[in-house]
């Protein structure tokens, strides 16, 4: 369990701010990375706080560039990001573990936490609610266009799941679906790209268009 950066108090699972002193506290990032400041302020703006994001290098053998909030502590990933931070977070895992995977999901889960849509940081445009992964346990905030947005604490959700051997189930669940028939009786073509990370039977890239149109209605 994380613990407060300035009082020591433990850290509820998935809140980075502590109930006993209130400083918010960047669980993401601190003791885990050793990234520096490329850039104060970019043209994105964080979802929630309506602030410019920093764009923060976390050296991965070299640069490697994304994007956070200095006051919420979430992270904008433009695509592909995410899958190479934990391709280079986690590796060497060759089995799965339900009963992990079932206490890391159990013991983040937040059930009391209301949906709401965000604005992709770069377009303006609400994002759609995506399953990051078979088991993953994490709704993911995703612009078709431009990347995904993590509230803080997700990324090392993400990581506990990939440890635990969540990315093996994926990947296992992708080659059960690739035989798998259409309605019209010829055999459905999945490539594994990075869009195989995403459970889309929660919302689809068409909802994706939908919300688009609406919030432009309503701008």
């Amino acid at each position: 369990m994380a613990k407060c950066n300035s009082c020591s108090a433990p850290l509820p699972a998935n809140a980075n701010k502590c109930v006993y002193c209130g400083t918010r506290n960047d669980v993401d990032l601190n003791s885990k990375y050793d990234y520096s400041i490329f850039r104060k302020d970019s043209d994105r703006l964080c979802p929630h706080c309506n602030k410019s994001l920093q764009i923060i290098d976390l050296n991965l053998n070299g640069s490697f560039l994304i994007e956070r909030c200095a006051d919420c502590f979430g992270l904008f990933f433009d695509p592909g990001k995410i899958e190479t931070l934990l391709e280079s977070s986690v590796s060497n895992v060759f089995d799965s573990n339900w009963q992990q995977l079932d206490a890391i999901n159990k013991d983040r889960y937040q059930g009391n936490e209301k949906v709401k849509y965000i604005k992709c940081p770069a377009c303006q445009a609400f994002m759609s609610r995506v399953n990051f992964g078979y088991r993953s346990g994490v709704v993911i905030d995703r612009c078709i266009n431009h990347g995904i947005w993590l509230d803080s604490g997700e990324i090392t959700h993400l990581m506990e799941w990939k440890k635990a051997g969540g990315q093996l189930l994926h990947d296992r669940q992708i080659e059960i679906e690739k035989p798998k028939k259409n309605n019209s009786g010829t055999v459905r073509d999945y490539n594994h790209t990075q869009s195989d990370y995403f459970d889309n039977n929660l919302e689809s890239d068409l909802f994706d268009t939908i919300i688009s149109v609406i919030a432009g209605i309503f701008r």
